[in-house]
This record gives structure tokens, sequence and C-alpha cells, in this order.
């Protein structure tokens, strides 16, 4: 069984795929490995050749929930129902480190601080459904910090390339951490009902860090430079994504609506955005960071200014619930996946249908673009992962 990434929990009404949480099956490398982790206990890396695994970590006990690569590509955390953290080595399929634990509760979101803050890629945050937030240092294997004040289950955690911490929750509010010291800087509220989904308008450029994906040196040893020399080029494309304005901020929720914020500045929202008919799944920044992407239970996608919030369009074809949405690395296609049994590829510029692609049996949990672009991942209930070429 290698259900992609996040089973379905039979106890969940509706068949909520808020355990389902978006990927990183992809690294910043990603001619060389794809991850996958399953309701099988296993975490899996794939030989992009070949299209077969090449190896299979074991270790978990329970569902794995969530999985993070590191911005350098050396390392893959992975989350599960039993409440542990492990890391693994993607060039060997071996554990790293002592198992991290310390959460009551089921692991609902990982991720690692940006490379231009730490080449070292040296701290992971996690968040859990104990309501709490912990930042790991996974060189020493231990906690460093215990963030709360979230009074529900914590559903993501973003941690930005200014150094703070975004959490959402199923207590209807979002809070802003600073990660140095974990100090509370500011709470924002506005959505009626659990807060599902976050996504930040410099995601991508976090996600790929010094290496740009459409050059053709891929590998950590085929970069020349020393650490502080990745990290100059992390922060240069950093700072060119950001421009001169703050990160912005897009949370969606069960409330059918979506915000969008300056997080790092204001507790008011710039704008609420609602046109959804059902709660939202998901939302995307698009790599330009101008178009915003939402995926809903009322099986539609709508794209939003990514600067403003305001409606551009909707996009229709799915005849069931919008899992999990992918921007190319171009910003010109977007791909999504439906409890359909489909994924679609819409085009950004004509809001159109570009291509349809039919062949899982069952719903598609989760759906990645490559970095590099080549490659759309997608993974379902029907227990298996699929590798699309564009």
């Amino acid at each position: 069984m290698s259900r992609c990434l996040w089973p379905s929990t039979s106890t969940t009404p509706r068949s909520s795929p808020r355990w389902r949480r978006p990927w990183r099956g992809w690294p910043w490398r990603p001619r060389r490995y794809l991850a996958s982790g399953s309701g099988d206990t296993t975490v899996r890396f794939w030989d992009l050749s070949t299209e077969t695994p090449q190896f299979t970590a074991k270790g978990h006990r329970h569902w794995v929930l969530s999985i993070a690569w590191s911005p350098d590509g050396k390392k893959l955390a992975s989350g599960c129902k039993n409440s542990q953290i492990f890391l693994w080595d993607p060039a060997t399929g071996n554990q790293i480190s002592r198992v991290l634990t310390g959460h009551s509760k089921w692991i609902t979101w990982l991720c690692w601080e940006p490379l231009h803050l730490n080449p070292e890629c040296r701290y992971l945050a996690s968040a859990s459904k104990d309501g709490s937030i912990r930042i790991w240092d996974t060189l020493m294997g231990r906690c460093d910090k215990i963030l709360t004040g979230h009074t529900q289950s914590v559903t993501c955690v973003k941690w930005g390339g200014d150094g703070l911490l975004y959490s959402s929750s199923q207590d209807r509010t979002i809070k802003v951490w600073r990660s140095q010291d974990g100090v509370l800087c500011r709470t924002l509220q506005g959505h009626a009902h659990w807060v599902n989904t976050m996504a930040l308008s410099t995601d991508y450029v976090l996600r790929t860090g010094a290496f740009e994906p459409a050059e053709a040196s891929i590998n950590p040893q085929d970069v020349s430079g020393s650490l502080a020399e990745l990290k100059d080029k992390a922060q240069q494309r950093y700072d060119q994504v950001r421009g001169q304005g703050p990160e912005r901020l897009v949370s969606g929720s069960d409330d059918f609506t979506l915000f969008l914020w300056r997080p790092a500045e204001d507790k008011k929202p710039l704008e609420r955005m609602t046109g959804h008919q059902a709660l939202i799944n998901q939302v995307l920044f698009s790599p330009d960071t101008r178009i915003i992407a939402s995926a809903s239970f009322d099986k539609s996608i709508k794209l939003w200014d990514g600067r403003t919030g305001k409606y551009l369009t909707s996009l229709r074809g799915h005849v069931s619930a919008v899992y999990q949405i992918a921007w190319s690395a171009d910003s010109r296609l977007l791909v999504s996946g439906s409890s359909d049994s489909t994924l679609k590829v819409w085009d950004a510029k004509t809001k159109k249908l570009a291509i349809d692609l039919p062949g899982h049996a069952d719903e598609v949990f989760a759906t990645d673009w490559s970095p590099d672009g080549q490659r759309v991942a997608s993974g379902g209930k029907d227990k298996c992962l699929r590798i699309w070429r564009r």
C-alpha cells in the first residue's frame, strides 16, 4: 500500500482532506528524488529514472501525515499520527539523528527554516493537533522552543523569510511568532470557522532557496560556494521576489472565505475574499506572486489578484471536491487534483482547461509540481503514485 501522503480519516465525516496536507514531494533538486509518505507507515524515495522506489524508510508506527524537504535538499522530515517526527537521508534512506518526540497528538504540518536565514538547515517547526508548535534543533535532536497560545488543533505553519512563524488553527485565528525567541507578535482574527490552509507570497522562492531550478547545476556537489555564498544567493533570490513590500499571507477557512494579510505589519486584512460555496482546502500563490489560487469542496478553483485579493475568475470542470492544487514554475499552468479521480491542468492566461489527466482509480489526495516544472506527481486513494511529464 502506498496511499500517497495522507490517508483519509475514517472517523472524520465528509472525508475531510484537511489531514492530507500539501506535500513537499520534490526537493529543490528534482531530477534526483521524489518523496512520498503513506498510510502504510513508510516514507519512500523514488528513483525518477526508473520510476521505482529507491529506498523505503521504515520507522513510523502510524500513518505518515506530513513530510517536508530541508531547503538544501539533504534531509527529509516526516511526521505521523503517532506524534513522532523522523529525519531521513535521501541518499541512503537511513534515519538521521534520534526520533523527535514531545507532541501529545498527531503531527499536522512540518516546515523548515529558510536557507537564507540559516544555510545549515538546522531548525524545523512542527504543528500538532495538541494545539502547539515546536521548533526543533535537528542537529542536536531536541526541542528548542514550544509555542503555545492556540486553543485548538494547529492546521498549518509557515516559516517566513523575515524570521516570523505563522500558524493557523481550528480556533479560527492565525498567530504570528518571532522564531528567534518564540514571542507572540500578534493574532490575526476574522475567520468565522476553522482556518484550514495558508500560503505565503514567497513560498516558491523559500522552497528553492539558493538554487535556480532552470540552471544546469542541480546537485549540491555541483553548486560551487561556501555556506555563506549559498546564503547570499538565497537572500538575493528572496529579496527579488519579495520586492519592496512585506510578505503577503493568504488564509482559507471552513467559513468559505479567504483573507489576504500583511501579517508582519498589520492585524487587519487587506481583503476579505468571498465567492466559494463550500469549505476551502488549499490556497497557493503563483511563483511570480501575481495570482492566488484556491481549491474548494464546491468543485471549483478560483483565481484572485495576488496583490489586492480581487476576484479574477473561476475554473470549473471537476465534478467533485477539489483537494489539492500546484503551480508550474513559470506560473503559466495550474494543476488540480480532485475526489472525482482526475487531475486537470489549467492555463492561467486563458483561464481555461488545458489538459485532462484521467488515470487514478479513486480520489486524488495529493498533487505537486516539481520545482523545475518538468513533472507533476499525484497520489490517491487507489494506493498509486503517478508521475506526469510536461
